[in-house]
């Protein structure tokens, strides 16, 4: 086996997709992380990000590094790891070298619990430092939509008068956008792909989702301001943007928080069911 990188998000999406076509829900981050780079939606990063792929005669393994975020192994088999890990480690050698390790070199690694596991076993054997579990993941793929309803209320497309209030909502529940959440309602408003759930006028629930890529649509960020929840508003908009994307001839999937029962319930009444669970670790020194 040979283990490959690139920075190139179109060199990597020529070599990569094929591989990552063949479970397109499974693989759904990184072929929208990829696709987006690639056909230049995203900015241009300002620190490279790192594509690898590990090789027999084909692809059989991959993962991505893009700023600002960890390692992402998505469902890399796990007897890839250690190969995936040393590539990951050898890029960063020099980078640690000339002092810029906190600005450059990933503080964690995501993907499936096994291989993120062993990923960080082995970085900070060589780095050193400790490995902390910040979250658990669980992909769901919608089997049967089974529409929900609210108390009250309606759906209706977001509207360039919502920038404001869906950018404080994206700061208040997603705090992983940093300052970018306006340009992000912007990004949703142009793309068409942000949804509200309105009551009297009131807007009480937001559910956005990723454009189509190979015919899957991911479900997220879904948002309810505190003094709204308990209501069934976002359960019910999560049903109606659903029932939107299979409008459209696309599968729907959606990640769940493992820490957040409710939100799992609610989602399977929707008809999603779980494809695959994940884990996020953060190194600590």
């Amino acid at each position: 086996m040979r283990v490959q990188v690139t920075s190139d998000p179109a060199d990597f999406s020529q070599l990569a997709f094929p591989f990552l076509q063949q479970d397109p829900v499974l693989n759904t981050v990184i072929l929208s992380n990829v696709h987006e780079r690639a056909i230049g939606i995203r900015p241009v990063d300002d620190i490279p990000p790192y594509f690898v792929s590990v090789h027999d005669e084909d692809v059989i393994g991959v993962a991505m590094r893009t700023p600002g975020r960890g390692v992402y192994l998505g469902s890399l088999r796990a007897d890839l790891v250690d190969l995936v890990t040393d590539q990951y480690l050898d890029l960063y050698d020099g980078v640690v070298s000339e002092g810029l390790y906190d600005e450059v070199v990933p503080g964690g690694v995501a993907g499936d619990a096994a291989a993120a596991l062993r990923f960080a076993e082995r970085w900070c054997e060589r780095r050193g430092g400790q490995v902390q579990e910040v979250m658990r993941t669980r992909l769901h793929k919608l089997i049967t939509p089974a529409p929900l309803t609210a108390e009250a209320g309606v759906a209706r497309p977001m509207q360039s008068e919502d920038i404001d209030l869906v950018a404080a909502w994206a700061g208040d529940g997603f705090p992983e956008l940093g300052d970018e959440t306006r340009d992000w309602a912007e990004d949703k408003l142009a793309e068409n792909t942000l949804w509200i759930w309105e009551v009297d006028g009131v807007a009480v629930s937001m559910v956005a989702y990723h454009r189509p890529i190979f015919g899957v649509c991911r479900v997220g960020p879904v948002y309810t301001p505190p003094e709204h929840r308990r209501h069934g508003y976002a359960g019910a908009l999560t049903s109606y943007v659903t029932a939107e994307i299979l409008a459209g001839g696309n599968q729907a999937c959606l990640y769940t928080d493992l820490a957040n029962p409710t939100s799992n319930k609610i989602y399977h009444q929707a008809g999603y069911r779980p494809l695959a669970d994940f884990v996020v670790l953060e190194f600590t020194p």
